[in-house]
C-alpha cells in the first residue's frame, strides 16, 4: 500500500526525547531508552516485568503489597496485583502542592479561577464526610449530573476515596437520556449543576435535574450544584437537598479508604447503540496504572505542566483529565463550546494565558480551524509543546496547518483508544517519530495487532484491531451482566481470547498504526461517541416521521457526514418544516450534539430478517463499499435498498468530486 508520507514528518528533539520520563523509566527498568520499538516488545512480552516496573517507577502506595503482578492471564478474567489494597483518589492528591494550582477552571467567556492542592484536598475532604453522613459507603453509587468545572472532579474524587462507585454525564443530555444510564446503576446520591454555559446561552437544567432526581426512586439525596448562579428551589425534590456550598465547606480530615486492587472505581457507558447504553465497569488499581503509564510516560506529564483538553463529562477524556493529578500536573475544565461565535478561538487564547503546556482535541476542531482561517499563532502559544488528538481520524493535511499555526517542533499527538478501557490502544511518545496521517505506534503495554477475516495478524494491510493479550484497565465487568456473556459477546465473540475493539487499522512496516474508522455502528462526532438509539428514539416518536436511520461515516478528507434518513408517515412530505421540528426534537430530547448534519427522505430503512436495522452495512454502501462485500441481499427484509443506498452514497461522492 501507499502511506500518506514515506518520511517521518515530526522526528523528536533528542535532547527534549532524553530529559523525558519515558527515557527515564526505562533506563529505570534497564530497556534500551534510545529504543521505543524495544521498549515496546518488552512491555508486551513481559507483562509482569513492565507493569510492575511502572507500578515501582511511579511509587505506587498500597496498604497491603501485592502478591503477584498478573496472577492469571486470560482474557476475559486476568487478575492482575492479586491481595493489593490502595486507593485512586489518594494518589491524585498525595503530590499536589499546596499553594499551587491543582485545577485551573475556565469558561467560554475567557474567565476562570483557580483551585491550589491545599484547597482541593480541603473540598473532597468535605463532600467526602457529608456522603458519608448521607448513608453513602464502599460499593454505593453516586451520580452526577455536571458540566466540566471542578465541582465534578471534586465530587468524583470524594466518591471515590469513599470506596464508593462514580459515574457522570453532562448535563446536555435529556433527563430520560442520562436516566437511562444511571437507573441502572440504583445510585444513592446525585450531584447536580443549576446549569452550563454553550455559545454564550447559559442553558437553565435545574428542571432537568429534578427530573432526573424522580426517575432515580433509590436516591437519598441530591447535593445542589449552584454553578451558573440560577437560584434552586428547594420544594417538590424526591429526596433531602443540600447546597454544594454546605457539603463542600466542612472543615474535615480526608481519610481515603482502601480497597482491593480490582474494586471498581467508575461505571463508564457505551454510546447505547441499539438498546439501553451498557454500563462499563473500571477498577482503581488498573485505572490508576493504566493512566500514570499513559499520562505520564506518553504524554510526559508531571509537577509543573499544565493540560487543557476539551471534552464533556461523559465522554472517556474527561476521565483523563482528572487522572492528570495523579502525575502532580495541573489540569484545566473547560465549560462552553470549543468555538463559540464571539471568540472561536478562545481555547488558544486560554491556552495561552495559562502556559498550557499540553492541549487536546478533536480533528474536527482543528479541520474546522483550518476551514474557517482561524490563526492560533495570533497568541503566544510558547510553552505548548504536545497537541494532543483523539475522537476520529485526523487526516494527514492537517499536520502541516498545525506546524503552521500553532507552532514548530510541536508533537502532534494523535491518539486510538476507547471507553472500553478508558485510555489508548496507539498514540505516541516523546522519542517516537511522527508520519502524518498515522498514530507513531502501540502504546506501552497494548499487544495490538490488525487482523484479516482469517484471524491472522497482518501488516501494511487493513485488519481489524485486536489487542492480544491484557491490560489492567480492561473492564473488570458490564453492569447488570450477571454471568458475563454481554462483555464476552462484546469483545471476545470473534476471536477466543482475544480483545476485538471494532475499528479498522493498518499496522505498518515501520510500526505505525493508520486508523481507518469504526467497524461498528457508533457515532463519533467531534471527538465525543454518540447512541444512535438516542436519536431514534427521540424521531420515532413523532407522529410525522414512521421510522429513522442515523449514520456516522468518516469520509477520505477527514470529514465527518452524519445524516439522518427518516421515512415520512404516510401522507406526509419531508418539507423544511418537519426538518426543524425533528432537530429542535432531538436538541431538547437527547442533545444539540445529536443533531443531524443533514435530513434525507428515504422510503424504508432497510432491517435485518430478525428486524434490526442494517446500520453498519448502511454506513459502508455509503463509504463506497462493494454492495456485494457488505451484506447478503437474502439475509435483508428488503434487498433493493441496497442498490438505493449504495446509489445515494454513489450520487453524494460524485456531487462533492465536483465542488457541488
Amino acid at each position: 500500500m501507499t502511506l500518506p508520507y514515506p518520511a517521518p514528518f515530526h522526528t523528536p528533539d533528542p535532547q527534549a526525547a532524553a530529559a523525558s520520563r519515558i527515557v527515564d523509566f526505562a533506563r529505570h527498568a534497564g530497556v534500551d531508552a534510545t529504543d521505543y520499538a524495544a521498549l515496546h516488545r518488552w512491555s508486551v512480552t513481559d507483562l509482569e516485568g513492565f507493569w510492575g516496573a511502572v507500578w515501582e517507577y511511579f511509587d505506587v502506595d498500597a496498604a497491603t503489597p501485592y502478591q503477584e503482578v498478573l496472577a492469571e492471564e486470560r482474557m476475559p478474567g486476568a487478575r492482575w496485583f492479586t491481595g493489593a489494597t490502595l486507593n485512586y483518589a489518594h494518589h491524585a492528591l498525595r503530590d499536589l502542592a499546596d499553594d499551587d494550582a491543582a485545577i485551573v477552571a475556565l469558561d467560554e467567556t475567557g474567565s476562570g479561577y483557580e483551585v491550589t492542592g491545599k484547597r482541593l484536598r480541603s473540598q473532597v475532604a468535605s463532600v467526602a464526610a457529608t456522603l458519608r453522613d448521607l448513608g453513602v459507603a464502599a460499593g454505593d453509587r453516586v451520580v452526577g449530573y455536571l458540566p466540566n468545572t471542578p465541582h465534578a472532579i471534586v465530587a468524583f474524587l470524594a466518591v471515590a476515596s469513599l470506596g464508593a462507585v462514580w459515574s457522570v454525564c453532562g448535563q446536555d443530555y435529556a433527563p430520560k437520556a442520562a436516566a437511562d444510564r444511571f437507573a441502572q446503576l440504583e445510585p444513592t446520591v446525585l450531584i447536580a449543576a443549576d446549569g452550563y454555559l454553550f455559545n454564550g446561552t447559559t442553558h437553565d437544567r435545574r428542571d432537568a435535574a429534578l427530573e432526573l432526581a424522580k426517575a432515580l426512586p433509590g436516591l437519598k439525596a441530591t447535593l445542589l450544584v449552584d454553578h451558573v448562579g440560577l437560584p434552586w428551589p428547594m420544594r417538590n425534590h424526591p429526596s433531602l437537598v443540600v447546597p454544594w456550598e454546605d457539603a463542600s465547606a466542612r472543615t474535615e480530615v480526608l481519610a481515603c479508604t482502601d480497597v482491593p486492587f480490582d474494586h471498581p472505581l467508575w461505571v463508564l457507558f457505551s454510546s447505547g447503540t441499539t438498546g439501553l447504553p451498557k454500563g462499563i465497569v473500571h477498577g482503581h488499581g488498573g485505572v490508576l496504572l493504566e493512566h500514570l503509564k499513559t499520562l505520564g510516560l506518553h504524554t510526559d506529564l508531571g509537577p509543573g505542566d499544565r493540560l487543557l483538553w476539551y471534552t464533556t463529562t461523559h465522554w472517556m477524556m474527561w476521565n483523563l483529565v482528572a487522572s492528570t493529578l495523579l502525575t502532580g500536573a495541573t489540569t484545566c475544565t473547560y465549560d462552553g463550546s470549543p468555538t463559540p461565535l464571539t471568540r472561536p478561538d478562545v481555547l488558544w487564547e486560554l491556552a495561552a494565558r495559562h502556559r498550557v503546556t499540553v492541549f487536546g482535541t478533536s480533528p474536527q476542531y482543528l479541520l474546522g480551524m483550518a476551514k474557517f482561517g482561524i490563526d492560533p499563532s495570533v497568541h503566544d502559544l510558547s510553552s505548548i509543546r504536545v497537541v494532543g488528538c483523539t475522537g476520529s481520524t485526523l487526516p494527514a493535511t492537517a499536520y502541516p496547518w498545525v506546524r503552521d499555526h500553532v507552532g514548530d517542533g510541536i508533537l502532534l499527538a494523535s491518539t486510538s483508544g476507547g471507553t472500553d478501557i478508558a485510555s489508548g490502544f496507539a498514540g505516541s511518545a516523546p522519542t517516537t517519530p511522527v508520519w502524518a496521517g498515522e498514530l507513531s505506534a502501540s502504546n506501552l503495554g497494548v499487544a495490538l495487532a490488525a487482523y484479516d477475516a482469517d484471524g491472522s495478524p497482518v501488516v501494511d494491510q487493513v485488519g481489524e484491531l485486536v489487542v492480544t493479550r491484557p491490560m489492567p484497565s480492561m473492564p473488570l465487568y458490564f453492569w447488570n451482566d450477571p454471568d458475563g456473556s454481554r462483555y464476552r459477546d462484546a469483545y471476545f465473540s470473534s476471536y477466543a481470547g482475544v480483545w476485538r475493539h471494532g475499528d479498522w487499522i493498518t499496522v505498518t512496516s515501520h510500526g505505525s498504526v493508520i486508523v481507518h474508522g469504526r467497524s461498528d455502528s457508533t457515532l463519533n462526532r467531534n471527538g465525543v461517541r454518540l447512541g444512535s438509539a438516542d436519536i431514534h428514539d427521540v424521531v420515532e416518536r413523532l407522529p410525522e416521521v414512521a421510522e429513522a436511520l442515523v449514520i456516522g461515516a468518516e469520509e477520505p478528507d477527514g470529514g465527518y457526514w452524519m445524516p439522518l434518513f427518516v421515512v415520512p408517515a404516510a401522507g406526509v412530505t419531508l418539507d423544511d418544516g418537519l426538518r426543524e421540528r425533528i432537530k429542535a426534537a432531538i436538541r431538547t430530547g437527547a442533545s444539540p450534539r445529536h443533531v443531524p448534519d443533514e435530513i434525507l427522505a428515504v422510503p424504508a430503512i432497510p432491517h435485518t430478517r430478525t428486524g434490526k436495522k442494517l446500520e453498519v452495512p448502511v454506513k459502508r454502501l455509503l463509504q463506497g463499499a462493494p454492495a456485494g462485500q457488505v451484506v447478503d441481499p437474502g439475509a435483508v427484509d428488503a434487498p433493493d435498498l441496497i442498490d438505493y443506498f449504495a446509489r445515494l452514497g454513489a450520487d453524494r461522492r460524485g456531487r462533492r468530486s465536483a465542488g457541488a
